[in-house]
């Protein structure tokens, strides 16, 4: 989607590209092998406080406040020492994601929001209700919001 969307509209390298390679490998695998080449990127194996992970993280926000694949009542969300984790449920589809730790070792996280069925969810999010995944986004710099009027409702 990414690459449909964003990607293959500008000149951004290849090598800056990393897609999570899911052909012929477990759920798991495919995890464990992501935050493997996150880690070779670092250059180590435990994220440092004030050295960022990533520049910039762009994140969508669902109806539901979950972002990336952080679904709502999933136990991935209580995850502390991975930095991609599988999501083997919650959806019809299996996923993985970045979890908390590896997101919030962003320098800035900036969420694109449309539609109007995410305007009571973001305005929770931006009133300070924490009980959305979305709202537990905490990186090292500065959250952006990008909202169309009908998600932005009163803060448009």
């Amino acid at each position: 989607m990414a690459r449909a969307a964003f990607l293959g509209h500008v000149p951004v390298p290849q090598v800056n590209v990393h897609p999570v390679e899911t052909d012929g490998v477990t759920l798991d695998e495919a995890a464990i092998r992501y935050e493997a080449m996150l880690k070779g990127l670092y250059g180590a194996d435990t994220l440092e406080p004030g050295r960022p992970l990533l520049t910039l993280t762009l994140l969508g926000l669902g109806e539901d406040g979950h972002t990336a694949s952080l679904l709502p009542g999933e136990p991935v969300l209580q995850e502390r020492t991975r930095w991609v984790a599988p999501v083997p449920k919650g959806r019809e589809e299996e996923r993985i994601t970045l979890t908390y730790p590896a997101l919030n070792a962003s320098t800035v996280v900036a969420f694109l929001v449309a539609g109007e069925g995410k305007r009571e969810t973001l305005d929770k999010i931006l009133s300070g209700d924490t009980s959305f995944p979305a709202a537990h986004i905490r990186p090292q710099g500065e959250v952006i919001w990008f909202t169309d009027r009908a998600a932005a409702g009163r803060w448009s």
